[in-house]
């Protein structure tokens, strides 16, 4: 599995803090748009009953991909390397 771009509908974690918006490194989101041609990303965090509370753009930089499978040691290479 390797994935080096982010898509629209991925589950996303922020990388860094963002308090102006209430929302810190660690909290989950989904991509719901991209910008820029792909340079930025829209991500919505919802709470637990599916209701947003924030929707904010955000530069690759500041958010991780979550991966919900097991990576094969050649696609975990891939990525350290490239």
């Amino acid at each position: 599995m390797n994935k080096s771009r982010i898509e629209l509908l991925d589950v996303v974690a922020l990388t860094v803090d963002l308090p102006e918006y209430n929302l810190y490194r660690g909290q989950v989101g989904t991509v719901v748009e991209l910008l820029a041609g792909g340079a930025a990303f829209e991500v919505e965090f919802s709470d637990r009953n599916g209701r947003t509370y924030e929707s904010v753009g955000l530069r690759p930089e500041q958010i991780m991909v979550l991966h919900f499978e097991p990576a094969s040691p050649d696609s975990v290479r891939s990525m350290v390397t490239a």
